[in-house]
């Protein structure tokens, strides 16, 4: 656990705000972590209570929140629209750590979609207009039909398609997990009140 993680930096009301706390341990992750330090299970709930999950990519995070990117049509984007809240898991398994976060949802903007977007390379560009996500399809042979298409289409300028684009998970809680010997873990909650973080210790 970070050395100004500790019962004593509780006590005395000095820890430290949990994005400098997920920032100095992704910084860390991408040291350790042989792939994607910034990939994070997305947990979802469809219109029956029934859980869902899948990795996706934190693309950025500042104060507001964490931001990742996706064809709003799929079923992860069904499930936001109809129940905009959500939970994020990063597990570093080398470095034995985890970051569970969880809040409401929002959309990015408009134009932070565009910036993703337009940085993308260009096959993934075209992938997100020929991709109907989540959807049946035939064979691979439909889908390559569709990005033939697609790249016939718009050539190397693609437009961001309507249907794709980001969402922000703001957060209200975190909880950060060390790995301790005899599965003594740390756990450390810190939940929004107002606004500020009141932080407290779990039991492993």
């Amino acid at each position: 656990m970070s050395a100004s993680l500790t019962d004593a930096a509780i006590a005395a009301g000095t820890t430290p705000d949990p994005i400098e706390l997920f920032d100095a341990w992704l910084r860390e992750a991408w040291q350790s972590e042989p792939n994607d330090a910034n990939a994070m299970t997305l947990a979802t709930v469809d219109g029956t209570g029934m859980p869902d999950a899948r990795i996706v990519l934190l693309k950025g995070h500042d104060a507001r929140g964490f931001v990742f990117y996706t064809n709003r049509e799929s079923v992860k984007g069904l499930e936001l629209r109809d129940n905009p809240k959500a939970a994020l898991l990063f597990h570093w398994k080398s470095a034995r750590r985890q970051v569970r976060i969880r809040g409401p949802i929002e959309l990015a903007s408009d134009a932070e979609s565009d910036a993703y977007y337009a940085s993308r390379p260009l096959g993934s560009r075209i992938g997100a207009w020929a991709s109907q996500q989540s959807r049946p399809a035939a064979d691979r042979a439909e889908l390559e039909k569709r990005v033939a298409e697609r790249e016939a289409e718009f050539g190397e300028n693609p437009p961001r398609p309507p249907h794709w684009g980001g969402y922000r998970l703001v957060p209200e809680s975190f909880e950060f997990w060390q790995d301790g010997q005899f599965r003594l873990h740390d756990r450390f909650l810190f939940r929004r009140e107002g606004g500020a973080y009141r932080v407290q210790r779990l039991y492993p």
